[in-house]
């Protein structure tokens, strides 16, 4: 079964506003003869901070609040919505 683009967005959108991990891979290689050798690869796990845009984005989708409400919220509000909210997902759930 084929994800919409709806439900792409909104994975992407749930991601960024709760952070995540990547690994970042680097490779360097050299020149021997015709070929090339790997000579070093280093992989670094590096972590990607929650996005306080992406949860306010969020939190305007799941929760229907009119924009006006969410304007006018401070961070530390956005930020406790922010928690309330990847605990009633479930760390995972799909929004609609």
């Amino acid at each position: 079964m084929q994800e919409s683009e709806n439900d792409k967005l909104a994975k992407s959108l749930l991601k960024k506003a709760m952070g995540y991990t990547v690994n970042e891979v680097v490779e360097e290689y050299v020149q021997e003869e015709d070929d090339l050798k790997l000579v070093k690869k280093k992989i670094t796990t590096k972590h990607i901070p929650p996005d306080i845009s992406a949860a306010r984005a969020l939190l305007e989708k799941c929760l229907d609040t009119e924009m006006d409400e969410i304007k006018n919220l401070s961070d530390e509000e956005l930020e406790s919505l922010r928690q309330e909210l990847i605990q009633n997902l479930g760390g995972g759930a799909k929004c609609k």
